[in-house]
C-alpha cells in the first residue's frame, strides 16, 4: 500500500485542484440554496486526503533513491518538452509541509471568514495555490517551474484582491502582481538563455552539466543574474520587497500560506538552481549581497512599524534574506532547514495575531495592550512562534541558524556577524510586538477583545505543538547534529544575541517605561519607519519615468499617429467633395478622363526607356 502511494504521489497536486474546482459552483450566483460553506468542507476533505497520501508516501521514500517520472508534453521542431518529476524524501516532505499548513489554514478560515460572502472564491483559490505549490515541489524541470510560478503569481493577485470593493485591497493586489512580474520577466530571460548553454532544463541534468561546464564567464553571469530575479520577487528581497507588505491587505488565512510557504517557492527554485548559479562568482556574490542587505534592512524596518501585519512581513523578508545567504555560500541543507523552520513558525505568528485583527477595531500595535489576560492562547502561540523563529535552543530556529553559521565560521566570519545581528534584531522586533500587544494595561481599543472561537484556536494549538516538537521530528530523521560536535562559540553567540535582543526589549516594553519608544535622532526614526524611503525613491525614479514615457507615447499617438490618419481622411473627404462637382453626365468627358489617366500612367511606366533618349536629343 505504501509503495503504491509512493508511486502515485505525483497525483497529490490533483487533490487540491479537484477541491478548488468543486468549490467553484458555490461562488456567488451559481449555488445559493445551501450557502457557501460546502465549498470549504469539500476543500478540507481533499486537502486532508493529500496530506494523508503524502505522509504515508514519505515513510516509504525515506533513505531511498529518488524516483524520476517523465510525462511527455510537447515535441515539435526539435524541441521536446517533458514534465519531469522527482519523488524523493525532500520533495515528499515539502508536500507534507504544504498540505499540512494549508489544511490548518483552511480550518482557521472557517472561523475567520464565518460571515464572509466570498467562501467559494476563497477556497477555490486556496486549492489553486496548494496545487501549484505541490506541483512546484515535485517538478524537476526549470521551464515548468517557471510556468508554475506564473500561476502562483496570478493566484496571489486573485487572493489578495478577494475583497475587491476596498481601494487598498485593489492597489495591494495590483502592486503585488506587477512587482512579481518584474522578477518573472527577468527569470524568463534567464530560463531561455540557459537552454543554449546547457541544452536542458532538467534540474538533475543541470547539476551534472554544471559540474564540468566550461562557459563564457560574462554569459553565465548574465544568465545567473536573470535567474535570481524571479526568486528575489517571490521571496520579497530588496529591491522587489514592497509587494509582501501591500499583499497583507488580503484575508489573514491566505496570509498564513503567503508568509510561510508561498515566499518559500522562490527559495525552492533558487536551491534547485544552486549548482548553476555557483558557476559565476559574480552571481554568488550578488545572492549573498542581496540576502545580507535585505536581512539587515528588513530587520531594522520591522522595529519601527506600528501595523501588526507590517511588522511580520518585514521579518519574513529578513529570514528569506538569510536563506539567500545560505544558497550563495553553497549551504543547501541549511537553506532547506531555514525554509522549514521559518514556514511553521511564521504561520503560527500569523495565526496568533490574526484573531486580534479579526475581532479588534485596530491593527495599530500602539493602540493595543493588556491582551495577555484576555487572549492567553494567542499570547502563548506568539511566544512559541517567536522562540521557534530565533536562535532559542532547542527549537527549530536555533538549529537552522546554527547550521548556517557553523558553515560560515571558518571561511566568511563577517557573514556570521550579519546572522547574529539579524537574529538579535528579529528578537527585538518580535519581543516589541509582543510587549505592545499582550503586555501592559488594556487600552480603549483592547478592553473588549476576547479570545477567538474554536475553529481558529484548534489549528493554532495544533501548529504550536508541532513547532515545539519539530526538534524531535528532525532528530528522529537524523537531521540534527550531535551536541558533542557542535561549535560552542557559534552556539553561545546565537544564544547571547537572543538573550540580548529579548532581554533589552523586554525591559523596555514589559516595564513601566512610557511608550511609544523613539530613537533619539528623529531622522533615523523616520528612515526606519518609512522603509528607508524606498517607496518614495520608486515614485521619484521608476514610477515618474514610466509616467513621463506614457505621456510622451500618448502625445505621439494623439498628434502624430492620429494626425496622419486624420490628414488622410481629410484629404479623402476634400477630394471626394471636389469630384462631386466635376460630374457632368457626358460619356465623352468620362472617356477623355480615363484616356488621360491611362496616358499619364503609361508615360510614368515607360519613362526609363524613352526619357533618356529625349534628354539626349535636347542636350
Amino acid at each position: 500500500m505504501a509503495q503504491f502511494l509512493l508511486e502515485t504521489v505525483w497525483l497529490v497536486p490533483c487533490y487540491a485542484l479537484i477541491g478548488g474546482l468543486l468549490a467553484v459552483p458555490w461562488s456567488p450566483g451559481i449555488i445559493r440554496r445551501t450557502g457557501p460553506r460546502p465549498a470549504g468542507y469539500v476543500n478540507l476533505v481533499m486537502t486532508f486526503l493529500a496530506l494523508l497520501h503524502s505522509a504515508i508516501a514519505f515513510f516509504a521514500t525515506w533513505n531511498q533513491p529518488p524516483i524520476q517520472v517523465f510525462i511527455p508534453w510537447l515535441s515539435t521542431a526539435g524541441l521536446n518538452l517533458t514534465i519531469a518529476l522527482e519523488i524523493s524524501s525532500i520533495s515528499v516532505g515539502a508536500l507534507i509541509v504544504i498540505t499540512g499548513l494549508n489544511f490548518l489554514a483552511q480550518i482557521y478560515a472557517i472561523g475567520y471568514m464565518e460571515m464572509d460572502w466570498g467562501w467559494g472564491r476563497f477556497y477555490s483559490l486556496l486549492g489553486l495555490f496548494e496545487a501549484g505549490l505541490c506541483a512546484l515541489a515535485l517538478c524537476n524541470n526549470l521551464f515548468f517551474s517557471y510556468v508554475i510560478l506564473e500561476v502562483l503569481t496570478l493566484g496571489t493577485y486573485l487572493l489578495v484582491g478577494l475583497w475587491f470593493s476596498q481601494p487598498l485591497v485593489v492597489s495591494g493586489a495590483r502592486d503585488a502582481f506587477l512587482t512579481k512580474r518584474v522578477g518573472d520577466l527577468f527569470l524568463l530571460m534567464g530560463v531561455l538563455g540557459l537552454w543554449p548553454l546547457a541544452g536542458t532544463w532538467n534540474y538533475t541534468e543541470l547539476a551534472q552539466w554544471a559540474a564540468t561546464a566550461n562557459v563564457d564567464p560574462t554569459m553565465i553571469a548574465l544568465v545567473g543574474l536573470a535567474l535570481i530575479a524571479g526568486p528575489m520577487g517571490k521571496c520579497a528581497q530588496f529591491p522587489l520587497h514592497l509587494w509582501l507588505d501591500e499583499a497583507m491587505e488580503g484575508p489573514v488565512p491566505s496570509t498564513i500560506l503567503r508568509n510561510s510557504v508561498v515566499v518559500a517557492s522562490g527559495a525552492w527554485v533558487l536551491i534547485k538552481l544552486q549548482p548553476v548559479l555557483t558557476l559565476s562568482p559574480i552571481v554568488s556574490s550578488a545572492i549573498v549581497a542581496i540576502g545580507a542587505v535585505t536581512a539587515i534592512g528588513a530587520s531594522l524596518i520591522a522595529i519601527a512599524q506600528v501595523d501588526i501585519k507590517r511588522c511580520q512581513s518585514y521579518s519574513v523578508s529578513a529570514y528569506m534574506g538569510l536563506m539567500f545567504i545560505a544558497v550563495g555560500t553553497k549551504q543547501d541543507e541549511a537553506a532547506l532547514l531555514l525554509v522549514l523552520t521559518h514556514a511553521v513558525s511564521a504561520a503560527l505568528l500569523v495565526m496568533s495575531t490574526g484573531g486580534i485583527i479579526w475581532n479588534s477595531i485596530t491593527q495599530n500595535v500602539t493602540q493595543l495592550g493588556g491582551l495577555w489576560s484576555r487572549r492567553p492562547i494567542s499570547a502563548i502561540a506568539f511566544i512559541i512562534g517567536t522562540l521557534g523563529l530565533i536562535g532559542f535552543p532547542p527549537l527549530g530556529g536555533f538549529w537552522a541558524l546554527m547550521d548556517l553559521t557553523d558553515g560560515l565560521w571558518g571561511n566568511q566570519p563577517w557573514l556570521v556577524g550579519v546572522i547574529i545581528a539579524v537574529n538579535a534584531l528579529t528578537a527585538v522586533s518580535l519581543t516589541r510586538e509582543f510587549g505592545l500587544i499582550f503586555a501592559g494595561k488594556p487600552k480603549q481599543m483592547s478592553e473588549r477583545s476576547p479570545e477567538v472561537h474554536w475553529p481558529m484556536v484548534l489549528p493554532m494549538v495544533t501548529l504550536l505543538g508541532f513547532v515545539l516538537h519539530l526538534p524531535l521530528v528532525l532528530q528522529s530523521l537524523s537531521l540534527l547534529p550531535e551536541w558533542v560536535i557542535l561549535n560552542k562559540d557559534v552556539a553561545l553567540l546565537l544564544i547571547w544575541s537572543t538573550i540580548f535582543g529579548c532581554g533589552i526589549t523586554g525591559v523596555i516594553y514589559l516595564g513601566n517605561i512610557p511608550k511609544p519608544i523613539r530613537l533619539p535622532w528623529q531622522p533615523l526614526q523616520d528612515l526606519f519607519a518609512y522603509d528607508f524611503y524606498t517607496p518614495t525613491i520608486y515614485r521619484m525614479t521608476i514610477i515618474f519615468s514610466v509616467a513621463q514615457l506614457s505621456k510622451f507615447a500618448d502625445m505621439l499617438d494623439r498628434f502624430v499617429v492620429d494626425g496622419i490618419v486624420n490628414l488622410v481622411g481629410l484629404f479623402s473627404l476634400l477630394t471626394g467633395e471636389g469630384l462631386k462637382y466635376s460630374t457632368s453626365g457626358q460619356t465623352q468627358f468620362y472617356a477623355f478622363t480615363v484616356l488621360l489617366g491611362v496616358g499619364v500612367l503609361g508615360m510614368w511606366v515607360t519613362w526609363p526607356f524613352w526619357g533618356v533618349q529625349f534628354l539626349n536629343l535636347m542636350f
